[in-house]
């Protein structure tokens, strides 16, 4: 009688966590930047996700979603949160110290503060397109600081897909 073999195409955690994370992001209304986030622990259970949006409460029709505009507050900016602090407040389960993030989109440094304040110490994110603004260079220059290692995700070329 011949033995089965265990499935040998399985996906990594890396690849699982960043999809989860991808997945999360596909959930924000936003029409020009979809980024999600997916706070796991050491022993690789997922603790939290979160994607850019409005706060509770605020509607997504009544918000701006403009990039730009004759004053600030005819964008989005000044009131979209970001994928990375919604994981890190949706969780109820205490202290993330410790913790690994994964992102789409490399941190910005308001979610660079929060992330270190919140004892996360490793960062893995896939895309760095704004690598050279000076919010990218002030959250390296933090993270740094602090001790927080980040990584880029190492894209694998393995299509996932869903039948939903």
């Amino acid at each position: 009688m011949e033995k089965m073999r265990k499935r040998e195409d399985y996906i990594s955690w890396d690849e699982y966590f960043m999809g989860i994370a991808q997945l999360s992001g596909m959930r924000s209304k936003d029409p020009n930047t979809q980024v999600g986030a997916c706070i796991v622990s050491s022993d690789n259970k997922i603790l939290s996700m979160g994607y850019n949006g409005f706060p509770l409460g605020c509607s997504d029709e009544e918000f701006p979603w403009e990039r730009e505009g004759d004053q600030i507050l005819e964008t989005k900016y000044p009131f979209v949160t970001h994928g990375e602090l919604n994981a890190i407040l949706n969780y109820r389960g205490g202290s993330l110290e410790g913790t690994k993030l994964y992102v789409s989109l490399f941190p910005c440094n308001e979610c660079t503060k929060a992330i270190i304040q919140a004892g996360i110490k490793t960062i893995v994110y896939d895309s760095d397109k704004y690598a050279f603004s000076p919010s990218n260079i002030a959250s390296k220059r933090m993270l740094d600081a602090a001790g927080v290692a980040y990584v880029q995700y190492r894209r694998t070329g393995r299509k996932l897909e869903l039948e939903v």
